[in-house]
């Protein structure tokens, strides 16, 4: 059985069709959650690793402001 090609013009129609399809609307919208999902992951990875190195400079929530800023710092 022969393969036939598709026109310009029938490839267009089809990406048409297929972008406003229900179907397609779901899967971009869980690949977008998905997206979301894993962003968040990285920035909390990047947090946990600042976190940690924070600690290995003996900051804490309680001497944070201190600890970025020094002993002079006189916050708002």
């Amino acid at each position: 059985m022969a393969k036939t090609e598709l026109t310009d013009e029938q490839v267009e129609l089809e990406i048409q069709r297929l972008t406003n399809s229900e179907e397609v609307k779901l899967a971009r919208a869980e690949q977008r959650a998905k997206y979301q999902r894993r962003q968040y992951m990285y920035q909390l990875r990047a947090m946990h690793k600042r976190g940690a190195y924070l600690m290995s400079q003996g900051i804490e929530e309680d001497n944070i402001l201190t600890g970025l800023y020094g002993e002079d710092y006189e916050g708002c």
